[in-house]
């Protein structure tokens, strides 16, 4: 995939996250979304932190499964139970994805959801992804 990361200077600069990508390839990969299920489908970690390693780790799992990378990631959604405290915890989150994802971010988006599929889940990630 080519990927072109697009921040406009008239718009406010970016921390984490690419305004727009501008991707070409030849195979689009839509990610399901992630929240930090282990193998035998329990949530782990009792955390935002360790919630959302787990959940991005397990969307990572999906693209490389599928034949991707990280820099293939053309657009992720966050939905977080809790806006207030996932800005708390922003910078630590920020390295997290930086160590497991790298700097090429996608275009990114955060929802505040009223709770997710599993009462436990914190924070869940869906994405899609441009892959050559």
């Amino acid at each position: 995939m080519t990927a072109e990361r697009v921040n406009p200077p008239e718009l406010s600069p970016p921390t984490g996250f690419s305004h727009a990508v501008v991707a070409t390839g030849t195979r689009v990969v839509f990610l399901a979304g992630q929240t930090a299920l282990d193998t035998d489908g329990e949530i782990t970690g009792d955390t935002l932190p360790d919630q959302f390693e787990k959940a991005l780790t397990n969307l990572l799992t999906a693209l490389r499964a599928a034949g991707g990378t990280p820099a293939d990631l053309a657009r992720v959604t966050v939905y977080a139970t809790d806006v207030a405290g996932y800005r708390v915890h922003a910078a630590e989150l920020g390295r997290t994805w930086r160590e497991l994802a790298g700097r090429d971010y996608p275009a990114m988006a955060v929802v505040e959801v009223v709770r997710l599929w599993d009462e436990r889940a914190l924070v869940e990630l869906d994405g899609f992804a441009v892959l050559p």
